[in-house]
């Protein structure tokens, strides 16, 4: 029985946990979103369909409902979804269900996992001992999820409380997501950028592009944080980030985010 993977990673943290599902389910090809969305339409032509993705501002990446409105899969098809978040899931697994149903598919098990969390311009990346307790922890999740599609059982969507649902992702992402394209605009390339293009490169919608050196970004942002996060210099600033660490998933490198487009 074959899988196909779905990923979308800003970080790592979804690539990682990705790798290790197909890891524990063998048989499974794991292709990027980024690269998949650039199609016409997506069908994997697989017995499983995995979607693996980070949770920002408690619901999808952006570029999660144009991979979804690109799906032209059996509508019997076993699909999971498994999404990441620093804080809270809120009501991010819901939004995917929602999103399916739309498209006449179904949401057969979801999962949400707590990783690291990597949105700097608010925190700087926890201590390393901390981190591992998350390592650890996804490692025993990857078992069920591993164990509940191989059996292809069926669970109920996961989520928060109704109460932290219609609040973080039923109100402030409707209206905050809206502002995410163009909140590029507080990103900045201070005094230390030696011009080594590593921000466009791992930009996995191509929003940067270098201008006389420096990197220019285009409008059409995921705030994955990448660029940020993955500049070799620390010199990628959004508002008071200068002090704080940075984070990346310890076993992801450079080269996998750079590939996922």
């Amino acid at each position: 029985m074959n899988t196909v993977i779905y990923w979308f990673t800003g970080t790592g943290n979804s690539l990682k946990i990705a790798k290790d599902i197909a890891a524990a389910l063998g048989d499974t090809t794991l292709i990027p979103v980024a690269k998949a969305v650039t199609q016409p339409s997506i069908d994997p032509k697989a017995d499983a369909i995995g979607i693996v993705f980070p949770v920002y501002m408690w619901g999808m990446p952006l570029i999660m409902s144009d991979f979804i409105k690109k799906l032209a899969i059996n509508s019997s098809a076993y699909i999971f979804g498994v999404a990441n978040y620093g804080g809270n899931k809120a009501g991010t697994l819901l939004q995917l269900d929602r999103e399916l149903k739309a498209k006449g598919l179904k949401l057969s098990s979801s999962f949400g996992i707590k990783m690291p969390g990597n949105y700097t311009p608010m925190y700087g990346a926890i201590a390393v001992e901390k981190q591992q307790k998350f390592f650890i922890r996804e490692q025993e999740q990857i078992k069920e999820i591993a164990e509940t599609v191989k059996a292809r059982k069926t669970n109920k969507v996961a989520s928060d409380n109704f109460l932290v649902n219609a609040i973080l992702s039923s109100f402030i992402y409707p209206n905050g997501s809206k502002q995410i394209p163009g909140s590029d605009k507080k990103f900045i390339a201070d005094s230390k950028c030696n011009s080594c293009g590593i921000c466009e490169k791992v930009c996995p919608v191509a929003n940067i592009k270098m201008t006389a050196g420096k990197p220019e970004w285009l409008h059409h942002c995921q705030q994955c944080m990448a660029c940020l996060q993955w500049c070799p210099q620390i010199a990628i600033q959004m508002g008071k980030t200068a002090e704080r660490k940075r984070y990346h998933h310890p076993e992801i490198k450079v080269n996998d985010i750079i590939i996922q487009k």
